[in-house]
């Protein structure tokens, strides 16, 4: 009905699963504008106050121009119900917009059907004009007889009015009426009286009612005076809690003082030893690359005094002559990963690690004895390799 009404855009009952006010106050909006252009509605319906204002103007324009009566709780709900209510005015809309257009095009055929007579359509017309005829034959037959019987009611009724009233029925008459009237007064007194006694009565309740809150109040009063027997203790032990309840806030704000600073010592702790392990993490790496290039620079030494250029002789001399070139193996290069982590990490005399370091050395052949001529030559190599530094 709204898109045959000519409302700008679709709505479907999907928009009304959830209350959607915004929507109800526009459609209200367009249907009083429809029914009434020059119309002033409020339309601000942002808070609460204005919205309730909008729903009673609407309502109220509603029922005094086209009478229709709408709930403003259900269309203040702006649900399925709000709907319900939008259709009473769209439908009166709807049904006037219909009369409009059957009218137009009753005219329509009007104008094309004049000099045409369709016998089938006046079929009830006809019926309907036999009928009349028939029952105006009637009342005129009823009407000339009684007409015909005038002559002789005509002087029964003359005879009626000219005949005197009797004083002794009019007397009964009013008589009656007077026993009436009277017997109605003393029901309207004995009832007033009724109304006296009753009243008398209710004032008398009324004052009991009024003795016995006063006594009431007096005794009120005197409870209130006395002060009972265990109110002393009950103050003192009151007291008491406020202490013990104070002492307790003390306590307690005292250990989540010392909790708090508890924690934060263990994070510094942390963040100490944490500190700690990352320094000597680098300290380890660092050493074990000052031992790598230590390592490296010796075998590089230990080649280059090696490499003799060849002399006058035979090779068989020069290897028999040549001492038997020395092999780093794993064990040695243990040994001196350990004489290099031998003594303390905060550094001491040169000549003092050097000596660990050969003493380590020199133990290390003696302690394995597997292979005594391959670790002999370790002393000799770090003592090139430190003179070399």
């Amino acid at each position: 009905m709204m898109r045959a009404l000519g409302y700008p855009r679709l709505i479907s009952m999907e928009n009304f699963r959830t209350p959607n006010f915004t929507l109800v106050a526009e459609i209200l909006i367009w249907l009083v504008k429809r029914y009434e252009p020059l119309m002033d509605i409020p339309t601000d319906v942002d808070t609460e106050s204005d919205r309730i204002f909008f729903i009673k103007a609407v309502a109220q324009f509603m029922a005094t121009k086209a009478h229709i009566k709408l709930n403003t709780k259900r269309l203040y709900q702006a649900d399925g119900y709000a709907v319900k209510e939008m259709l009473k005015i769209t439908t009166v809309l709807y049904s006037a917009m219909k009369t409009k257009q059957m009218a137009l095009g009753d005219r329509n055929e009007e104008g094309n059907s004049k000099f045409k007579f369709d016998l089938s359509s006046r079929i009830s017309d006809l019926k309907t004009a036999r009928q009349l005829a028939s029952e105006v034959t009637s009342k005129g037959a009823s009407l000339y007889d009684l007409l015909g019987k005038e002559v002789d009611l005509r002087e029964m009724r003359t005879a009626a009015i000219a005949r005197p009233l009797e004083i002794n029925e009019t007397e009964k008459a009013l008589r009656a009426a007077i026993k009436e009237v009277l017997e109605s007064v003393e029901k309207t007194k004995d009832m007033l009286g009724n109304v006296v006694s009753d009243e008398t009565s209710l004032d008398n309740k009324i004052e009991k009612k009024k003795q016995e809150l006063e006594r009431n109040r007096k005794r009120l009063q005197t409870l209130q005076s006395v002060r009972p027997a265990f109110m002393d203790e009950y103050e003192k032990i009151e007291e008491d809690l406020q202490k013990q309840y104070d002492v307790f806030v003390e306590k307690f704000r005292n250990l989540c003082f010392l909790e708090s600073q508890l924690d934060e010592y263990h994070r510094l702790e942390q963040e100490r030893f944490e500190e700690a392990e990352n320094t000597l993490r680098m300290m380890q790496h660092k050493l074990r690359e000052d031992e790598r290039d230590l390592m490296r620079s010796s075998l590089k030494d230990e080649d280059s005094d090696m490499d003799v250029p060849e002399d006058e002789g035979s090779d068989s001399d020069m290897e028999e002559c040549r001492p038997s070139k020395p092999r780093p193996t794993r064990n040695g290069l243990l040994a001196g990963r350990g004489a290099r982590f031998i003594g303390n990490m905060q550094g001491g005399d040169s000549d003092e690690s050097e000596d660990s370091e050969i003493d380590v050395d020199e133990d290390g052949p003696v302690s394995r004895g597997a292979r005594p001529p391959r670790g002999g030559m370790r002393p000799a190599l770090l003592e090139e390799s430190d003179n070399d530094f």
